[in-house]
């Protein structure tokens, strides 16, 4: 794979890059760089995990090397979503989870890297680090960094304000060239991105894409079980949810059907040279298939492809994916009541 094949490979999809000239140079004068994606494991993983997913995909098949980190002490200083006696359980949740995801979409995990935040958060090089970097910032800059992505209430534990010192760091102890992640990180790339510079580290490439709303209407959250669709779902469970799920005839603003086409779903099909059938009767027009999404969003747009069609469609698709994720936790239920016990 040549260069112009790995950058558009790296960057399809995106929505932000910090920087795309930085991003070229490396890959020139680099191997394998090293991409890592972080998860704190907060909620249980739902369908919006699904387009950073396919991010992975395109970036091993792009010979990066890749790192997947399971940030336990991120978790609990976000408002301590996670107490610290469900962090061991909920790491291990995750990863067999998104083993299974990551599988099911074609991608070689083989290629990827686990590692858990604690396993060198806790060194006494990263605290120091840490303390140095904290001496550098302010208090009102650590909180706008991680505005979008903590939790802080109306009276912030101090915990919030030390998410983007360490998420900086984590760069470094990784050793990664870049990091990537949903677009609701901008804020912490660029508080890392002129940190680094503070303590005589190098600053990192910044990869973003965008984020999937909630299936009905705005952002996807884990707390909110209407929101999203979790990777365990049943088949009737995903009909009855996707069936809900808010899609107005023509309309694509905050529509997460059709974001979920555009980023997974059509993205799949292209890769394997397979269309997208919409199965109906012939007196709404038959059947019809879709090689790419720009076709799909045209049809749908011009009110040509009905929400309830295009719907339809969808959940025997999601289903058939999922499924393998599904197989692959059947025997874990003692496990995720441990990570995820009952209230």
């Amino acid at each position: 794979m040549d260069l112009e094949q790995k950058l558009n490979l790296i960057t399809r999809n995106t929505e932000e890059i910090l920087t795309a000239e930085e991003l070229t140079e490396l890959l020139k004068n680099k191997a394998e760089p090293v991409v890592y994606l972080g998860y704190a494991p907060t909620g249980r993983p739902h369908i919006g995990y699904m387009i950073p997913a396919m991010k992975i995909k395109d970036f091993v098949n792009a010979g990066l090397k890749v790192k997947i980190l399971l940030a336990d002490i991120h978790a609990h200083l976000d408002n301590m979503k996670s107490p610290l006696e469900l962090l061991a359980k909920r790491v291990e949740f995750y990863k067999l989870e998104f083993s299974a995801l990551y599988k099911s979409l074609g991608v070689d995990i083989s290629k990827i890297e686990f590692v858990k935040g604690s396993d060198y958060q806790l060194s006494k090089e990263y605290s120091l680090d840490m303390y140095r970097l904290a001496s550098q910032s302010t208090a009102e800059r650590a909180r706008h960094a991680a505005a979008e992505v903590v939790k802080f209430g109306d009276t912030p534990k101090l915990g919030g304000f030390l998410y983007p010192l360490l998420q900086t760091l984590d760069e470094e102890y990784l050793g990664a060239d870049i990091q990537y992640g949903g677009v609701d990180q901008r804020k912490i790339f660029g508080f890392a991105r002129e940190s680094h510079p503070k303590i005589g580290q190098s600053k990192r490439v910044e990869i973003m894409t965008p984020m999937l709303p909630g299936i009905t209407g705005g952002k996807m959250s884990a707390s909110d079980v209407n929101s999203k669709i979790d990777l365990l779902d049943e088949p009737a469970v995903i009909e009855s949810k996707i069936n809900k799920a808010y899609c107005p005839e023509g309309d694509l603003t905050d529509n997460g059907i059709t974001v979920f086409m555009e980023y997974v779903l059509m993205v799949l099909k292209e890769d394997k040279g397979e269309k997208f059938l919409v199965e109906r009767p012939e007196k709404f027009g038959g059947n019809v298939e879709y090689k790419n999404y720009a076709e799909l969003e045209k049809d749908f747009v011009d009110k040509k492809l009905h929400p309830a069609d295009l719907k339809k469609a969808l959940i025997g698709e999601l289903a058939k994916i999922l499924a393998p994720v599904r197989e692959a936790m059947a025997d874990k239920g003692n496990l995720i009541k441990e990570a995820y016990p009952e209230k």
